[in-house]
């Protein structure tokens, strides 16, 4: 696998992080060329300067991390991040009304941040730990038919990927939908297992080591 690197969105999503900590990011990511820097909100323009005249884009998160907020917020949120030149969003789906049969509502705030994306990519994080068998098939289906581009499985806060998730959700989505994996992911063992279960996509704040592991894999 020649372009691993094009899988990574390299995350720092710690609320400590200072412009110092993102420039390194931004950085890091240059030199490896990876997908996208996923970063808070605050951090977009910054990035997207650091990186300006690179093949490395700019995700936020919205709704981070806990997907409650009110959908008119989300919406907001995503039309900052679109001015503020953002290329991809990752937004938290509302958990607790999923979990409360209020699918019509889930749906409805995925469409709408789709549209307020505009042609960005839009990726829904499900927390699939805190869903059951079903709400995963449920919520996969979902996301299929709103419009987003990926499903996320988490948000890092919860237990991340697996494999078995992985392949659930693939099964219950069409070809024009994608997977991330995203959570815990510290190996590129790991990473592999993921992208053979069918992720396209892998968020890791362990970049850097996937990358020396997949080096030395590939002397």
């Amino acid at each position: 696998m020649d372009n691993f690197n094009r899988f990574i969105d390299y995350t720092l999503l710690r609320s400590d992080a200072s412009f110092e900590d993102i420039e390194k990011l931004c950085l890091d990511a240059i030199k490896y060329d990876f997908k996208c820097v996923v970063v808070n909100p605050f951090y977009v323009e910054f990035a997207k300067c650091l990186l300006k005249g690179t093949s490395v884009g700019v995700c936020c998160v919205i709704g981070f991390p806990l997907g409650a907020n009110k959908s008119q917020v989300k919406v907001f949120e995503t039309e900052l991040a679109v001015n503020d030149g953002v290329d991809e969003v990752d937004m938290v789906l509302n958990i607790g009304a999923l979990k409360s049969g209020m699918f019509d509502l889930v749906e409805k705030e995925i469409c709408d941040v789709v549209q307020a994306a505009k042609d960005k990519p839009v990726k829904v994080i499900i927390e699939t730990a805190l869903l059951t068998y079903d709400e995963k098939i449920k919520v996969s289906k979902i996301v299929d038919e709103s419009g987003a581009n990926f499903i996320k499985t988490s948000t890092g806060f919860q237990k991340g990927a697996t494999s078995k998730d992985i392949e659930l959700i693939k099964n219950n989505i069409s070809i024009t939908t994608n997977i991330k994996a995203s959570g815990g992911i510290s190996s590129f063992k790991d990473a592999l297992s993921f992208i053979y279960s069918g992720a396209t996509r892998i968020g890791t704040s362990s970049a850097i080591k996937l990358m020396n592991e997949f080096k030395k894999q590939n002397k």
